[in-house]
């Protein structure tokens, strides 16, 4: 993997170019291959390229979003939706102490997808700050799923600079929180 954690930048403008099928299904293997909780594998992921879709998706975003233009011009979008009774749960009953574990589980999915986009040379950023609601709805999401972010996938029409990162000795604790 090498430097790849620490090249991989949040993306939100695109060059207008296609990406090949085999880059979306090695990027969709890897959300496949994310870690979930009891192997639950909660994730459930829609692929949007029309530009109809991609433009309304685009207007269910919060208001001054950097993300909105990224999303009605990527060549690809994807929906990130898990269901949260899968997660975290053990025959119906909640066994962790968070309700949301599948929140976490599809946080790592999306950092598979971001992580092998980016060692494809594609560019991606996970959007949270939306109409969910509305966007459930447009994507005909069945009730008991929920849609957590959207990831506008392509290729980057620029380089945004390195990210100002806490040093490990600002948040790494050893044997207690000190």
């Amino acid at each position: 993997m090498g430097n790849l954690i620490e090249e991989r930048r949040s993306i939100r403008r695109f060059l207008n170019k296609k990406i090949d099928k085999a880059d979306l299904d090695a990027i969709l293997r890897a959300a496949r291959w994310a870690p979930s909780w009891g192997n639950r594998q909660c994730a459930e992921i829609i692929v949007i390229t029309s530009s109809s879709s991609k433009e309304q998706l685009s207007r269910l975003l919060s208001a001054k979003n950097p993300a909105t233009k990224g999303v009605e011009n990527a060549p690809v979008v994807l929906a990130v939706c898990g269901n949260p009774l899968k997660s975290g749960y053990y025959k119906g009953k909640q066994v962790t102490r968070y309700s949301q574990w599948f929140l976490y589980d599809l946080g790592i999915v999306s950092q598979n997808i971001c992580l092998r986009a980016w060692e494809l040379g594609i560019g991606s950023v996970i959007v949270g700050s939306f109409e969910h609601g509305e966007v459930e709805k447009y994507l005909n999401i069945p009730n008991e799923y929920q849609v957590v972010s959207l990831i506008p996938l392509g290729y980057p029409d620029h380089q945004p600079p390195v990210p100002k990162r806490r040093e490990l000795n600002e948040f790494v604790h050893y044997e207690k929180f000190m």
